[in-house]
């Protein structure tokens, strides 16, 4: 089981010289994967019909693929990891061309996980229509692929259109990683239609079992290999290390592939204590291989 951290999104700072140590010190600790959580917009609570969500615009949030630009250039192995953007309240071709960059500019460390989102109010300071974002993001998901793949593309759809035209430069690799989260039963078929991998959120880790019964049943559906579909799951550090060290070895029973500690919400205050954090995680699961 491939293991990551979790980027303290909204408790690092905006100090760039801490957000290079954190990221020098997962990388040096020999972490597989950093994945940052996205938000573009946040909402305030006197907005009119108010708003309830679990972050609002108090909270920050660094942009993840600009975040990514930075950080390619100050580590040297660890997998930069979208988890997940949302993808439908953007234009396909520019989250194209920025994934590429990132994939360059890393040496082809770029993964784009992305999904569908619940946020309404980014939707709409976003110009883009929050009805139609399952089916939307279906289709940028194969217009990627192929800006990525192709120097030329002529892509008519739904939602985007292109005609002989292309991205430049493309990624290091003519497919970026592309994972899917989501809980609904239409993601997990997707995920085993198409993506390379998934972010299940399931409390409990004997409930992965059934998820990715249903995934590789999609995959087979199709004549697709299930055995290359991956599935990241996470644990916290509020519970302690220890815990959260047993909770991952029932993640690795239960089918995880990847799995993300996640240090934010712990009650750490300063950049030192979650990578203190992250290094005794590491250090103990080193140690119960």
């Amino acid at each position: 089981m491939n293991l990551g951290v979790v980027f303290p999104q909204t408790e690092i700072g905006t100090d760039p010289v801490a957000i290079r140590d954190y990221a020098q010190g997962v990388d040096a600790m020999g972490y597989a994967h950093l994945t940052a959580f996205d938000h573009v917009l946040g909402a305030s609570a006197d907005r009119p019909g108010g708003f309830a969500g679990p972050y609002t615009h108090e909270t920050p949030f660094h942009e993840p693929l600009v975040l990514f630009g930075y950080l390619a250039g100050l580590t040297e192995q660890i997998d930069l990891v979208t988890g997940i953007l949302i993808l439908p309240q953007r234009q396909t071709a520019l989250v194209a061309k920025q994934a590429a960059q990132v994939d360059v500019l890393s040496g082809g460390r770029m993964r784009l996980g992305v999904g569908a989102g619940w946020n309404a109010v980014e939707y709409e300071g976003l110009g883009q229509d929050f009805h139609y974002r399952g089916r939307r993001l279906e289709e940028q998901v194969a217009l990627l692929r192929a800006l990525w793949a192709e120097p030329v593309v002529t892509f008519d759809g739904r939602f985007d259109h292109v005609t002989r035209a292309g991205i430049n430069p493309r990624p290091v690799r003519a497919r970026i990683p592309i994972w899917l989260g989501g809980m609904a039963d239409v993601v997990l078929e997707r995920v085993g239609r198409f993506a390379d991998g998934w972010f299940p959120q399931y409390r409990d880790p004997a409930q992965l079992r059934d998820g990715i019964a249903r995934v590789h049943r999609a995959a087979e559906a199709i004549g697709r290999d299930p055995s290359a579909i991956g599935f990241q799951a996470s644990v916290s550090a509020a519970e302690g290390i220890p815990a959260a060290v047993t909770r991952a070895r029932l993640w690795e029973q239960n089918g995880a592939t990847d799995l993300s500690i996640n240090t934010m919400r712990s009650g750490f205050t300063t950049v030192q204590e979650h990578l203190d954090a992250v290094q005794e995680f590491i250090t103990r699961m080193r140690a119960t291989a």
